[in-house]
């Protein structure tokens, strides 16, 4: 395969080791960042696909895609803050900055209205880009009759995501099939969760109270509601200022990934953005990675999902097959994923919350379209080999290569199967 050049994404400074920043300087250059899961994968950037050894061809295509950009969860996300700021307006209690902050509110509410949850346009052309990038680099897996099927979550901005993916490919080459997918049948390796993960996650449990004093710890609201409020007595009686720093800071976060043209996130110092960034970044840690005290078990939920993956690629390589493997689902499982394989920059395993953000950061792994990519290539002796695309950069998993980003399936295949074997009491040590 030659060198080919490819309009893929360009994650610029979202490589831990390759910039060295702090997750701070990292908001103060790109202030998205402190969206975290909600930060909005980017749509372009040339960069070089590593050419495959002389003599392989790519084959297989085993991939997991988040969801694309999507509105809030809930239109309710939406419609708390801007009544409260209504009431506030309607009371005279607003200064001329909080009337501009409604009068914006207004405007999102108009897109976002009857939408919390779904894909946003956004997310449709997310998607659409990823495919075609995936089409252009790797033709010869859509070759030739492949055998393509895609399976998304029952969740419907993930089969929204699955039909803009499939629908590029077929504007590349109307002639694939590719049947699709959306039930209950495929959920338990999908979106699976152990039962022993989900009692870990249970609001009774000590991380809930650790979390819950970092969080207070973390937020800082007067000097934001000097700024909205011209009445004291209208906030001390009508306000919850960390609730509503919150609520603003999850609708500014969110309208990187719609189309009204406004913004909030000028309404918050750097600070303040790096201490809800770091909030909401150990939320997901506590409750989705390698937090020590949950023995494992939160790693353990993308068992089934790593299986499929191994499982559905040594079909195609045992018999002979050519094709891809297309699934959709949500953060809370690529992230358990990517940790699960130990990609770079996606494990940690530390206690103290403040050490966290230097170690494992969401907006690099699980932005928004986040995805997964193993792509195979074989020679004419049938020796395959395999490269892993995180976000569609090149990555690494702990595995001898003597052709980095290239391993031996055989090597790789190895090392995944020592995963599944290991208990999850035991995931965070060497397997």
């Amino acid at each position: 395969m030659t060198l080919r050049f490819t309009t893929i994404i360009t994650l610029l400074g979202l490589a831990l080791g390759a910039t060295a920043q702090t997750v701070l300087e990292e908001i103060i250059a790109t202030p998205e960042k402190a969206g975290g899961v909600y930060y909005a994968y980017p749509i372009s950037g040339p960069v070089a696909v590593t050419p495959a050894p002389e003599g392989y061809t790519p084959f297989y295509i085993s991939h997991y895609g988040r969801h694309g950009s999507r509105y809030l969860i809930s239109d309710n996300d939406y419609r708390w803050v801007l009544d409260k700021m209504q009431q506030a307006s309607d009371s005279g209690a607003l200064t001329p900055l909080g009337q501009d902050v409604l009068q914006r509110l207004a405007l999102v509410w108009q897109e976002a209205e009857g939408r919390g949850g779904e894909l946003s346009p956004l997310g449709v052309r997310q998607h659409h880009a990823i495919a075609q990038r995936m089409y252009e680099a790797y033709p010869e897996v859509f070759q030739d009759q492949p055998e393509i099927t895609a399976a998304s979550t029952v969740v419907m901005r993930c089969a929204h995501s699955m039909f803009s993916f499939i629908e590029s490919l077929k504007e590349q080459d109307p002639s694939l099939v590719i049947p699709r997918e959306s039930s209950q049948r495929n959920m338990y390796y999908l979106n699976y969760h152990t039962p022993e993960s989900a009692k870990m996650n249970a609001k009774d449990q000590p991380w809930y109270q650790e979390y819950n004093k970092f969080k207070q710890e973390n937020t800082h609201p007067d000097r934001l509601m000097s700024t909205l409020f011209a009445d004291s007595l209208f906030v001390r009686r009508f306000v919850n200022p960390s609730d509503l720093m919150w609520g603003l800071y999850w609708i500014a976060i969110g309208q990187q990934n719609i189309e009204t043209p406004v913004t909030f996130l000028e309404l918050f110092t750097p600070d303040e953005l790096h201490g809800l960034w770091q909030t909401f970044n150990l939320d997901f840690y506590f409750t989705d990675a390698g937090y020590p005290l949950a023995q494992g078990e939160h790693l353990a939920s993308a068992k089934n999902l790593l299986r499929n993956i191994v499982e559905t690629a040594d079909e195609y390589v045992g018999q002979g097959r050519h094709g891809a493997t297309l699934r959709f689902g949500h953060d809370g499982n690529i992230t358990p994923l990517a940790a699960l394989m130990r990609l770079d920059g996606c494990t940690a395993s530390v206690t103290n919350p403040y050490e966290v953000g230097d170690q494992w950061r969401t907006h690099f792994f699980s932005p928004m379209a986040a995805n997964l990519q193993l792509v195979f290539f074989r020679n004419d002796a049938g020796d395959v080999l395999v490269k892993i695309l995180l976000n569609e950069q090149e990555t690494h998993i702990p595995v001898a290569t003597q052709q980095y980003p290239f391993y031996r399936w055989e090597d790789a295949r190895a090392y995944f199967q020592r995963i599944l074997d290991t208990p999850a009491a035991h995931l965070s040590q060497d397997y």
